[in-house]
């Protein structure tokens, strides 16, 4: 019985040819007759065609959705000041005091305010005696002292100090 053929293999033309067959060898014990060669050729090839289509997924329809999936269709989504509201609502009916988003108050840090350059954005523990300018380093100093006069005023302004006029 010739072998099935699968729908990925490449279909031959009529004109082809098929490959000659091997002639069998001689062994010790005997000969094997080139039928019965063939017949053990031809069952290994079967057997062969039968453990690919068993173990491939190509063939095999599934889809791509998982059909086990089930979206909350009864919870409606909320944005986020409905979420504040209810919380609001929540908490006033409880009757906690409870911090929230909204109700955190901290005292003030014992630690001193942090200073900034003014220039670059990092941190500045030098200030410039003449502009008034936080800087951070040696390069920001000179960028400073190239400066126009005048600009620096705009710099501080952008940190919430008013220029002091000399």
């Amino acid at each position: 019985m010739p072998p099935k053929k699968r729908k990925s293999a490449v279909i031959m033309s009529e004109s082809a040819t098929p490959a000659p067959e091997v002639q069998p060898t001689a062994t010790a014990s005997g000969t094997q007759t080139p039928s019965a060669f063939a017949q053990s050729r031809s069952e290994a090839a079967q057997a062969k065609e039968a453990m690919i289509e068993a173990n491939t997924y190509m063939y095999t329809p599934r889809s791509f959705k998982n059909p086990l999936y089930n979206k909350n269709r009864g919870r409606r989504m909320k944005n986020y000041k409905a979420v504040l509201l209810a919380e609001r609502e929540r908490d006033l009916a409880s009757g906690t005091t409870e911090p929230t988003y909204l109700s955190i108050e901290a005292p003030p840090s014992l630690m001193p305010q942090a200073k900034y350059c003014d220039i670059t954005g990092l941190e500045g523990p030098y200030t410039d005696p003449a502009t008034g300018l936080r800087y951070h380093d040696k390069s920001v100093y000179e960028f400073i002292k190239s400066m126009n006069p005048g600009t620096e005023k705009f710099y501080l302004q952008a940190r919430g100090v008013n220029p002091i006029v000399k």
